[in-house]
């Protein structure tokens, strides 16, 4: 299990590497059409490449001595792909990524405009993955797991720090959840700070594989997955993401598709913040009101990706 302190030390490691995001007072003085007196947004979607993923892949590249390190190999065909692409190149590193056939055209194209090896391998992700990892024994590159990582779940936690920075009185803290690496971090840099606030975690309804786990006590796979966001959409999480919920998230909640895309559209036109669906997952589940508040509660959404579901219908 990582620690306050592994955050922490991912902190100062990175420092330079990412931008410190903003957060955005988006109240407007009252409770009305469901927004909180006192909602913040924690733009991460400003972060390089668009989302919080390169936090992590930072981290854990810079553990590694500079001159044994002799490229990076990862299996993911969204954010998380794009930001191992981002630090190889400013590392200066060689970056493969086996991809699995769902991946999309887009994200598949900024990965190699940023200088990696990207290529559709098989199926699904267990395919892909276990070339990944062919491919670090093959090559002695550094794999990184897209979110059951020690070093990258610490990472991500940096933004919850950043939260208590600028609210430290924060009360309750939504954030969306794929793989749970992003809720794990930021839950525990959060609790052990500030353990009163609470931390509520947002699954699709049609990607609740964390949800089911934490019902069932133990690792549940999903034998469908059904979601619009692609980025929250694994069959599965794993092992230290299910124990860092355990301990220190306070409830998860699903939302379907058509809330993120209201969520999404509500950001756009009312603050210019354009979000995929799943960095207006968190915002969504406070507007469709299963985010319990009142006049004084401060309530911080993790708005975690860049995207234009803001503008389609």
């Amino acid at each position: 299990m990582i620690s306050l302190s592994d955050v922490e030390a991912a902190a100062a490691r990175i420092h330079g590497r990412v931008r410190r995001t903003p957060i955005l007072r988006a109240s407007t003085g009252t409770a009305a059409g469901g927004v909180p007196d006192n909602l913040y947004l924690k733009l991460e979607l400003l972060q390089v490449t668009g989302s919080f993923k390169p936090r992590g892949a930072f981290n854990r590249a810079l553990l590694e001595p500079r001159d044994s390190l002799r490229g990076l190999v990862t299996s993911s065909g969204g954010n998380h792909g794009i930001a191992t692409a981002y630090v190889g190149r400013e590392l200066r590193v060689p970056v493969s990524i086996p991809l699995f056939s769902a991946v999309a055209p887009e994200k598949l194209a900024r990965m190699r405009s940023l200088g990696a090896e990207a290529e559709i391998v098989g199926p699904n992700f267990h395919i892909s993955n276990a070339r990944a990892k062919e491919i670090a024994v093959e090559r002695g590159y550094l794999y990184i797991h897209p979110f059951a990582e020690e070093a990258g779940i610490a990472g991500q936690g940096t933004i919850g720090l950043e939260v208590l920075q600028d609210v430290p009185d924060a009360d309750v803290v939504v954030v969306a959840v794929g793989g749970g690496g992003l809720l794990g971090g930021i839950a525990l840099a959060i609790k052990e700070r500030r353990p009163q606030a609470r931390i509520i975690g947002v699954e699709p309804t049609g990607a609740d594989a964390l949800t089911r786990s934490l019902a069932a006590g133990k690792l549940v796979t999903l034998e469908r997955v059904s979601t619009r966001a692609g980025t929250l959409s694994p069959p599965a999480s794993e092992q230290i993401n299910l124990d860092l919920a355990r301990r220190y998230v306070d409830a998860m909640v699903l939302v379907t598709d058509e809330e993120m895309q209201r969520a999404s559209q509500w950001l756009w036109h009312e603050f210019a913040v354009a979000t995929e669906l799943a960095g207006a997952a968190s915002t969504a589940a406070i507007l469709a009101g299963r985010v319990p508040f009142t006049s004084e509660t401060r309530v911080v959404s993790i708005v975690c990706g860049a995207g234009s579901a803001a503008w389609t219908v």
